[in-house]
């Protein structure tokens, strides 16, 4: 290994010296030290089997197949959007602001160059992002899935913090990293609810999937998915997650009515075959339809070249899946970063809503 490559392993190694994570009693996804997936198969892609140093070299010397910038026209999002009218604008990756009932929400707030812990070696950005961050409106609650590069910017999170002081919602661990930074969050297991104000809450969802930043802290924080309960019909924001047993879209159905997802369909291979970690377009449509969703946006494609797959292949995947599932195209989306999208209401069915636990 030469010089470079010592460098970036030590530093990441400092990243995180940090071992007073969360301890709290073991579960069926939490041993008393690391959380894993209660449907088996753990860590089964990327930095986690080859260690960081690896995947980074690996990185630099393999993904080279995309082109090196993809055209973007940013735009400005409304202050707000009151009532039932949703907007949504995809900003890159997993990054996607929601706009209904007076309020914004933002899905793990990433304009990092690289999904890295450097800023000269590492996975680089082709898409820059669909919204500046000094053009996005106040931003009043973040979604944050896990503690990723390609999810967790701590600049991003530090500029948010600092200009909004958003409500920030994530899984158990992972305010612990917060805290480092300054920055107060409300973290909680699978199935924990945060209050939002009356008829909205977020509740944490079960996703499959790992966490780590640096060599010594793999599986310390929890990875997780969400349901925001509107009077429109739910936000489901699936986060990062892996097939596991498929079952994770049918118990997040069973919270409400969805009115708009927003699911993975990147980070596979080149032939279609999706990782562990990481679903690809046909699983996503399988969770489109479990959770009978009204419309749903494709994200995590596009962005970051965190696999062999063409910058394209998703989202022709994707239409290939709609239209062997007979469902209109329309319904699940991929956009283009900054397009935005005025999302129709959709009729709630009459199925009573579940009542969140405390």
């Amino acid at each position: 290994m030469n010089r470079g490559w010592v460098l970036v392993a030590a530093l990441l190694l400092a990243a995180c010296g940090r071992t007073d994570f969360y301890h709290g009693p073991r579960s069926d996804h939490f041993d008393g030290t690391h959380f894993h997936n209660p449907d088996g198969e753990q860590g089964t892609g990327g930095a986690q089997r080859e260690g960081f140093w690896q995947y980074l070299r690996r990185a630099a010397h393999e993904r080279h197949k995309w082109p090196t910038s993809v055209p973007v026209t940013p735009s400005t999002p409304p202050a707000r959007v009151e009532g039932q009218a949703m907007l949504v604008t995809w900003i890159g990756h997993a990054t996607v602001l929601v706009q209904t009932e007076g309020l914004n929400i933002l899905t793990d707030p990433v304009w990092a160059q690289r999904a890295s812990p450097v800023k000269w070696a590492g996975v680089q950005r082709v898409r820059q992002p669909g919204v500046r961050l000094a053009d996005l409106p106040h931003i009043d609650l973040i979604l944050l899935s896990h503690d990723h590069y390609d999810h967790m910017d701590r600049h991003a999170l530090r500029w948010l913090w600092r200009h909004d002081r958003p409500l920030i919602v994530t899984g158990l661990g992972n305010d612990v990293r917060l805290a480092d930074l300054g920055i107060a969050s409300q973290a909680r297991d699978w199935g924990g609810v945060v209050h939002v104000r009356p008829g909205i809450d977020v509740i944490l969802d079960r996703a499959h999937h790992w966490s780590a930043r640096s060599e010594t802290d793999k599986d310390r924080t929890l990875w997780t998915a969400f349901t925001v309960t509107l009077p429109g019909g739910d936000l489901y924001y699936a986060g990062d997650t892996g097939p596991g047993d498929m079952r994770w879209a049918t118990e997040a159905a069973a919270h409400g009515p969805v009115r708009f997802a927003i699911l993975p369909i990147g980070a596979i291979h080149k032939n279609g075959v999706v990782t562990g970690n990481h679903i690809g377009p046909a699983q996503a449509v399988d969770a489109f339809e479990q959770l009978h969703a009204g419309w749903a946006l494709g994200v995590h494609w596009g962005t970051f070249e965190l696999t062999d797959e063409p910058i394209d292949l998703p989202p022709t995947l994707l239409r290939e899946a709609l239209a062997a599932r007979h469902i209109a195209p329309d319904r699940f989306r991929t956009t283009e970063a900054g397009a935005q999208w005025v999302v129709p209401a959709t009729k709630v069915p009459t199925v009573p809503r579940r009542t969140p636990g405390p």
